[in-house]
């Protein structure tokens, strides 16, 4: 992360961590030369990637945020406006417009726009909040971005190819953020197989519902709020389950059993995960001692119970799961998201590496040669039959 642009900004900027995990440690170092901005510190919260802050802590952020706008509002005079309250949505950018006063303008905090639910009725008593959300921007634009490159997909195909997905076989997909590869199924099966999508965050499954019903495959898909390390189904509930990038954060362990278990005997189970301890690869002209550094990288992190490693086929041989298939492998980005894997990259480097790393992003795009290849460990087990 790296903070110095916001360095006229400091005094209008307001920070929300935890005090737990890597992230807390990383947004502290960013923020240490900008003494101006305030900072919300959650304790005890670990804030990771997919962590939902005002859902878990609703009334902590509230009071803190509402004290800083007071502030603000004495330094920075707003003219207040008066809206109608309408909802809709404009090139792909869902609003809605809620009370009276200066306008407050609401992107999503990490997640999606529902997230800001439950401090609305406070908010809107003071501001007219303009709540923006959709599948261009927070969390759901990533994941949406993500899942729609060639290099990603390619390695959730292999995942789909390896698991011998059959006409009718019913699917679970745990984890499903947007539902951006949901709807990819549907549409690459035809409709011929019904998925049962599940995301502990009610923010996510909003949007996710919502653009299964924009492109039409709502009738193929089912979205439903469910813990992965505690998923609401019964024993031996579908024929393949399967889950991409989740297990990082979350109890490995518990996770995989879940899975094995609502998987019905002779049914399958296939996981894909970021691999932290498989190098990626850069396609820039720079020194070999640079590249060298760049791609030893870590591709994201995992959390203290979570798997980001070749640990991933050990585990689902302990599970019981038979005939495994290991399957490491590199998922290629070119373009913008070659780009936001970037950002990683540049806030680990020295500025004189930086220039230099500048210079050859900057001359490999010109040729046409610029990609990024991220790794992943993927394993698919089927489940023993039953008597076995």
């Amino acid at each position: 992360m790296e903070a110095t642009p916001l360095g006229p900004l400091a005094s209008r900027v307001l920070v929300l961590t935890g005090d737990q995990g890597a992230p807390a440690g990383a947004i502290s170092k960013a923020i240490a030369a900008l003494p101006e901005v305030s900072i919300i510190t959650l304790n005890g919260y670990y804030g990771h990637p997919r962590a939902d802050l005002l859902t878990d802590r609703p009334e902590d952020i509230g009071a803190a945020m509402l004290a800083f706008l007071a502030r603000t509002d004495r330094l920075h005079t707003a003219k207040a406006v008066a809206l109608p309250a309408p909802e809709g949505e404009l090139d792909g950018i869902s609003y809605r417009i809620q009370g009276a006063g200066a306008p407050l303008v609401l992107l999503p905090l990490g997640l999606a726009a529902s997230q800001w639910e439950p401090l609305l009725p406070r908010l809107s008593a003071r501001y007219c909040t303009l709540t923006l959300g959709g599948a261009v921007l927070g969390s759901v634009a990533s994941l949406e971005a993500r899942g729609r490159t060639t290099g990603y997909l390619g390695v959730v195909r292999n995942l789909v190819d390896a698991v011998h997905l059959q006409p009718g076989e019913t699917i679970l997909d745990v984890g499903c953020g947007s539902g951006v590869l949901d709807r990819w199924l549907a549409r690459h099966t035809g409709g011929a197989n019904r998925i049962m999508a599940v995301d502990i965050h009610r923010t996510l499954l909003r949007e996710a519902a919502a653009l299964a019903t924009k492109e039409g495959l709502a009738d193929h898909i089912d979205f439903r709020e469910g813990n992965a390390e505690v998923l609401p189904f019964p024993d031996s509930s579908f024929d393949v389950t399967i889950s991409a990038t989740v297990m990082e954060l979350l109890d490995a362990e518990r996770m995989l059993h879940e899975m094995v278990r609502v998987t019905r005997p002779g049914g399958r189970v296939g996981v894909v995960v970021r691999a932290v301890d498989m190098q990626s690869f850069v396609n820039v002209p720079v020194r070999a001692e640079l590249k060298m550094k760049i791609a030893a990288l870590p591709n994201g992190l995992a959390g203290a119970k979570g798997c980001a490693d070749g640990s991933l086929y050990r585990r689902f041989c302990n599970a019981g799961l038979q005939s495994v298939q290991m399957l490491p492998q590199l998922a290629t980005y070119a373009g913008a998201r070659a780009h936001a894997a970037d950002e990683r990259i540049e806030a680990a480097l020295s500025p004189a590496e930086l220039a230099e790393w500048h210079t050859a992003v900057s001359r490999a795009e010109a040729e046409g040669t610029f990609f990024i290849a991220l790794p992943f460990h993927c394993a698919v087990g089927r489940v023993p039959p039953s008597g076995r």
